[in-house]
């Protein structure tokens, strides 16, 4: 178990950091204004399965290796980059809705899970995160350090679900009143296409340091 002084600041710096917007919040946010809350929340769900994965790789030494190999890194970043600006290409290419349409067609719930899991899974930020974070909240002298990671992974995990699940309830509820205004129904491609473009940039463009 890590200490519990170190634990408790870990969760206050967890905090400050999850409440800065980054690429998941921005990922989120658009698919919430776009779809409604439901889809929103499905997509923080996918979003931390993904951090699961980083999680278990940083807990076994999986995140040093690819921050340590710049084939290893290259290879993620641009797959997740790639995929990120498909998404936001596809999202552009779509028909705008119907605003008479009794329903505004929407991606199914199941292919929203799989966007978020994938965007961060392929996320190398997310990879750099827990390797230079985590371990500045390890005490060796508490025992076996993975287990110490694994901790501390799941606490973040558990509080970024929390304020991610605000964010896409407070973008949900700002989606259902703007898709009632024909102006947005235009924007709307326009928001959620070039947010995904941009975060695969942003992605494509992270470094090493």
């Amino acid at each position: 178990m890590p200490d519990l002084t170190l634990w408790g600041l870990f969760v206050a710096a967890s905090v400050v950091l999850l409440l800065t917007p980054g690429p998941a919040v921005l990922y989120i946010v658009a698919r919430s204004v776009e779809q409604g809350r439901a889809a929103g929340l499905v997509s923080v769900l996918g979003i931390h399965l993904g951090t699961i994965v980083h999680i278990t790789a940083a807990a076994v030494g999986l995140s040093a290796l690819i921050v340590s190999s710049a084939l290893a890194f290259a290879i993620v970043k641009y797959l997740g980059a790639a995929y990120l600006v498909w998404i936001g290409i596809r999202t552009l290419m779509a028909k705008d809705p119907d605003p008479r349409a009794p329903v505004v067609p929407a991606e199914p719930l199941r292919r929203i899970f799989r966007d978020g899991f994938v965007v961060n899974l392929f996320n190398p930020k997310t990879a750099i995160f827990f390797l230079a974070f985590l371990p500045q909240f390890v005490d060796p002298a508490r025992g076996a350090l993975h287990w110490q990671i694994l901790i501390l992974g799941l606490t973040f995990m558990a509080l970024g679900i929390i304020s991610d699940g605000m964010f896409a309830l407070v973008a949900g509820a700002a989606g259902d009143f703007l898709r009632r205004n024909r102006r947005f129904l235009r924007l709307q491609r326009w928001f959620a296409g070039t947010s995904f473009i941009g975060l695969g940039v942003t992605a494509a463009l992270a470094t090493r340091k």
